[in-house]
């Protein structure tokens, strides 16, 4: 077995600014304890901004590529850090977070930060735990604050947080939200139709399955990706061809994965047959973050099919939201 370094080494060779920051030390940062997180703390105004940048980049990456890390206490600890390019890695890290007591923090930053890039990612968390009200995983009078803070930005801020607040407003399934939605899809401007269709993605109403439907050839990707993701999260079977269609010409890789996923979410004729033919194809190229992608997309077509083909009808109305929690969890 392998001996357990110290804490107190990894600060050391953090300190160290005349040799580069070891890979093997960056787990070190998961789960940090009080006694480690002061010892870190203490450290952190010695240090070039250079090197606190560097950190926080590349904790980001481990991040990304493992989410089952939570470098959750040392983000929380600099979210009041003065330099503002800290604050926006530290929100990054935040990306899976479901603290509820960082929403008093995250509201702030969403209304008063210096930097606009702060915010909008603030923004983004405070969306997550409206998401996390609506599957009653947390209590909504603590989430109350998130709401009345995206409302605000929504009816006071720039452009470009308001279209964020009313993405994260999605979530929220009332006639205010709608009217927001309609204001939005009326402009006809491309970001202010792209957050429209990203908050009805998340709206978990097909009212407005004919807007989505309208989309999914338009000729702006970031329309087009989506009005393809609203579509797999509204499971809107009229959608499945089209989806299929575009495969076959999409030259936007990430735009022709988020179809592969909707399509994984939408099931039904012909669906089971196209992932069975990319899975072949990435068997081929040898491509295992593609192969990864693929089969998590046949899992997820397994449980789309499973849960259509029982009768809902039948179901008691707890076990219909019970089906509904699981799969909006999935995506």
């Amino acid at each position: 077995m392998a001996k357990q370094i110290p804490f107190e080494t990894t600060l050391k060779a953090l300190g160290d600014e005349t040799s580069g920051f070891s890979e093997r030390y960056l787990n070190h940062f998961t789960d940090l304890t009080p006694a480690n997180l002061s010892a870190l703390m203490a450290l952190w105004p010695t240090l070039s901004k250079k090197r606190r940048h560097n950190l926080l980049q590349r904790l980001n990456e481990r991040y990304t590529e493992d989410t089952l890390l939570s470098f959750d206490v040392l983000a929380a600890a600099l979210l009041s850090d003065p330099d503002e390019v800290t604050r926006l890695q530290a929100l990054r890290l935040l990306a899976e977070t479901e603290d509820i007591r960082l929403i008093p923090t995250l509201v702030k930053i969403s209304e008063n930060d210096s930097g606009d890039d702060a915010r909008r990612a603030a923004i983004v968390l405070l969306g997550n735990y409206i998401r996390l009200d609506a599957l009653e995983e947390i209590p909504e009078e603590r989430v109350k604050p998130a709401q009345e803070a995206l409302l605000r930005i929504y009816a006071t801020a720039s452009p470009a947080l308001q279209r964020a607040a009313l993405e994260a407003l999605g979530y929220l399934h009332n006639k205010e939200i709608s009217g927001f939605i309609t204001s939005a899809l009326q402009k006809r401007d491309p970001d202010w139709l792209t957050s429209a269709l990203t908050a009805i993605a998340r709206s978990a109403n097909a009212q407005w399955a004919e807007e989505v439907l309208a989309h999914l050839d338009n000729a702006h990707p970031a329309i087009r990706r989506a009005a393809i993701v609203a579509s797999g999260e509204l499971g809107l079977s009229a959608a499945r061809q089209p989806l299929l269609d575009l495969l076959e010409e999409e030259d936007d890789d990430e735009i022709a994965l988020a179809a592969v996923w909707s399509l994984s979410l939408i099931g039904g004729e012909g669906v089971l047959e196209m992932l069975e033919i990319l899975i072949d194809d990435a068997e081929d190229s040898e491509d295992e973050t593609l192969q990864e992608f693929l089969d998590d997309a046949l899992i997820n077509l397994e449980f789309t099919e499973e849960t259509a083909a029982l009768d809902l009808l039948a179901l008691d109305p707890d076990d219909e939201d019970d089906l509904l929690k699981k799969s909006r969890k999935r995506h």
